[in-house]
């Protein structure tokens, strides 16, 4: 009897198989096709035409719009798609050449249980020229951002055709080059909003794979997510001295979620955490949502080939200079979009994470946690890992409880978090401690 109970916990669930069929249905020549039409408009900078059926960001938008209009259609009107956007003024930044309106594509895909919590994947609309404050010259942005917004648009054809606990919403951004203002203000709309943000993908530049530094790789792709929360406490800050958590932020657990979604589900692809918030100095859509309390992570090719981001299209010394589809490859931005898929899934479907965990353990032989209430949780799991390891390399399934005691596992040599189960098997990101008890 035991036996039986031992295979039968091997056995996956329907949504667990239903993933790899997920990344089946990605298709690489859709993608493609999306990626032509995008840098077919000629520039998509967020201060070009908005009046011109074929060129600039106002087609562009357009089209990305009637795109997710058609995937509701194909799914009996599963998509809420609308346009949401704030003016910017040139007072508000040194890139924005002239007043105008931020306009960003949402299609939202509603929960059947809980439709106000939100796993979300974006790509950027617009691009830019070697000058960000030229609206006019050509600027095809093949890979940047082309590449993520065809993405977006593939994840919402592949997962509209299927039924999610949680909302999942696909949107397409403005204003990255110019200050990462279409992602502010999705942001601030969530918090009015009052969405539970799950965790936010941003996507930007997943269509190349043969680096500057020579590199060609088709299967490494890296997760930024920043080590702690920007809206942390003082108070918060000053007690990591004391119990940990200097890596262990909402957004790294994301990641991490993300990188061992990857490395059961697609074991191929060769998924680096990089312990930043972006690329050195530099920023991404996913930030605005991080500085509001939300989980916020990007990713993102390994290698970037700087002659072909934010360049005029010319010739130079022998070396091609631009950012045209030429350079994108698709079966890696197909990769891409699956990983994303797989998680946006994994993560529409599973319960919410566990809030207010607490530990304690104190100067004691066993580590005790205890947590609140999940509902449609029908158990959790502790994991723990040494305090030098990036991923979470232990865990234990505990039952349908609120705490637990893990015997003989001293606190002080281990990180611990917990994550609520759902009865299919499919498991929530991981919560770190947030507070202590004796």
């Amino acid at each position: 009897m035991l036996l039986g109970l031992v295979v039968n916990a091997q056995v996956p669930s329907n949504h667990q198989q239903d993933l790899y069929q997920i990344i089946d249905e990605v298709s690489a020549a859709r993608i493609e096709s999306d990626v032509r039409k995008l840098a077919g408009f000629g520039t998509r900078n967020t201060f070009s035409d908005t009046l011109s059926d074929t060129r600039g960001i106002g087609a562009a938008r357009r089209w990305i719009k009637a795109e997710f209009d058609k995937i509701s259609a194909d799914c009996g009107g599963c998509l809420e798609v609308f346009y949401q956007k704030d003016l910017v003024t040139t007072d508000m930044g040194s890139r924005v050449p002239k007043d105008a309106y931020v306009v960003n594509v949402v299609a939202i895909q509603r929960g059947t249980s809980n439709p106000n919590d939100m796993v979300m994947m974006s790509g950027d609309i617009d691009s830019r020229a070697s000058d960000t404050m030229d609206y006019t010259t050509d600027a095809p942005g093949a890979n940047d951002n082309a590449s993520g917004m065809a993405g977006t648009l593939e994840a919402a054809r592949v997962l509209s055709k299927r039924k999610f606990k949680n909302s999942i919403v696909y949107v397409g951004l403005s204003g990255e080059e110019q200050g990462l203002f279409g992602g502010k203000g999705l942001a601030e709309y969530a918090k009015i909003k009052q969405w539970n943000v799950i965790g936010f993908l941003n996507n930007d530049m997943i269509g190349n794979i043969e680096g500057v530094d020579g590199v060609i790789d088709n299967r490494e792709f890296r997760i930024f997510s920043e080590p702690t929360d920007p809206t942390e406490t003082d108070r918060q800050r000053n007690g990591r001295r004391f119990y940990g958590g200097e890596v262990d932020g909402i957004s790294r657990q994301l990641a991490r979620y993300i990188h061992k979604t990857v490395k059961t589900y697609m074991p191929e692809m060769k998924p680096m955490m990089i312990y930043r918030l972006d690329r050195f100095g530099r920023g991404g859509h996913h930030r605005p949502f991080a500085d509001l309390g939300f989980p916020g992570i990007r990713i993102m090719e390994a290698h970037e080939n700087y002659t072909q981001q934010h360049q005029d299209i010319r010739s130079e010394n022998g070396v091609n200079y631009g950012d045209v589809v030429e350079h994108v490859n698709f079966p890696y931005a197909r990769k891409l979009t699956a990983v994303n898929a797989i998680n946006l899934a994994q993560l529409a479907w599973a319960p919410t994470r566990p809030q207010n965990v607490k530990i304690g353990g104190i100067v004691e032989a066993d580590a005790k946690l205890k947590w609140d209430l999940v509902d449609g949780a029908v158990g959790y799991k502790i994991y723990w890992r040494d305090t030098t390891s990036p991923t979470w390399d232990h865990s234990r399934y505990v039952g349908n409880v609120t705490e637990f005691t893990l015997k003989e596992i001293v606190i002080d040599n281990s990180f611990f978090g917990v994550a609520s189960v759902g009865k299919d098997g499919i498991e929530s990101m991981v919560s770190f401690p947030s507070g202590i008890f004796r």
